[in-house]
C-alpha cells in the first residue's frame, strides 16, 4: 500500500528550507526565525494544512531541544508561562474554523513589527524593569493562541521574553521546554478538527530527516554565540517573520 504522499515538486522546494530554519530557530533562537516556516510552506499548500504537517516534525525537534538544554531552564518562568499559553491553545482550538488565517497572520506579522520598532527607537536602559508579569500573561496567551493557529508563537513570547536579558542557553531552553508541552497540547484538538489525516502524516515522515540536521545546527550556534549578536539574530528573524505574515495578511488572492 502506498501512502498518500504529496508529490508536487514545489511543495519540497519550499517545506524542506522551512523545517531546517525551523530546527535551527527552535533550538538556537528561541523560535525567532521559526515562525517562518508555516507561511513558506502556504506558498504551496493551505496555512491549516501546513500546520498539520509540522506536528510529527515539532515533535522531534522539541524532544532534541529539550534534550540538547535540559540543564539551562528557568524553571520558575516556565512555570509562570504554561498555565497562559495552554490558555491560548484553548481560544486557538475554539475560534480555528471561525477566523481567517490570513487575519491572524495580519495581527500577528503587524505586532511583531510593533514590537521591533519600539525596542530600536526605543531601546531600553540595562537596568530598566522587564515587562509587567500582566503583560507576560497576556502575551503568552497571545503566543499559545498564534502557535496554534500557524505554529507562530515565537513573536508575541519573545516580546515578553527578550526583555529578562536572559544568556542564549537559558533563553532557547526555556523555550524548548515551552514550546515542547504547547504543541503536545495540540494533538487532541488538531484530530478533533480533523487536521491529522493519512496524507498529511505521511507527508509529515518524508520531513522528518531534516528536523534533526537543522536541530544540530540551532545548538551548536546558540552554545557558542555571544549575548548580542545572539539578541541581533532574533531580531532579524522578528523582522523577516513580521514582514512575511502582514504580506500574506495583505496580499491579494
Amino acid at each position: 500500500m502506498n501512502f498518500p504522499l504529496i508529490t508536487d515538486p514545489l511543495f519540497y522546494l519550499v517545506a524542506i528550507p522551512a523545517v531546517l530554519l525551523l530546527g535551527i530557530s527552535k533550538s538556537g533562537f528561541g523560535a525567532g526565525f521559526g515562525s517562518l516556516a508555516v507561511p513558506m510552506m502556504a506558498m504551496a499548500v493551505a496555512v491549516p494544512q501546513a500546520a498539520a504537517i509540522l506536528m510529527p516534525v515539532l515533535l522531534l525537534m522539541d524532544l532534541l531541544g529539550m534534550a540538547a538544554f535540559r540543564k539551562n531552564v528557568d524553571r520558575r518562568l516556565l512555570l509562570f508561562l504554561l498555565p497562559a499559553g495552554l490558555l491560548g491553545i484553548v481560544v486557538g482550538a475554539l475560534l480555528f474554523k471561525l477566523l481567517d488565517a490570513r487575519v491572524v497572520a495580519g495581527i500577528v506579522g503587524g505586532f511583531t513589527l510593533v514590537f521591533l520598532a519600539q525596542r530600536i527607537l526605543f531601546p531600553p536602559r540595562p537596568d530598566s524593569a522587564p515587562p509587567p508579569r500582566w503583560v507576560g500573561a497576556l502575551l503568552t496567551v497571545t503566543s499559545g493562541f498564534t502557535s496554534f493557529v500557524a505554529h507562530a508563537g515565537g513573536p508575541p513570547l519573545n516580546a515578553y521574553v527578550i526583555p529578562l536579558r536572559m544568556a542564549p542557553a537559558v533563553f532557547t531552553g526555556t523555550l524548548a521546554f515551552f514550546f515542547f508541552f504547547i504543541n503536545m497540547a495540540k494533538w487532541v484538538p488538531y484530530a478533533w478538527l480533523g487536521l491529522l489525516d493519512l496524507r498529511n502524516m505521511a507527508t509529515s515522515l518524508a520531513l522528518l530527516p531534516f528536523a534533526p540536521i537543522g536541530v544540530w545546527v540551532g545548538v551548536r550556534i546558540a552554545k557558542r554565540i555571544k549575548p548580542a549578536l545572539f539578541y541581533r539574530l532574533i531580531y532579524t528573524g522578528m523582522f523577516l517573520t513580521g514582514c512575511k505574515l502582514l504580506w500574506d495578511a495583505l496580499a491579494i488572492t
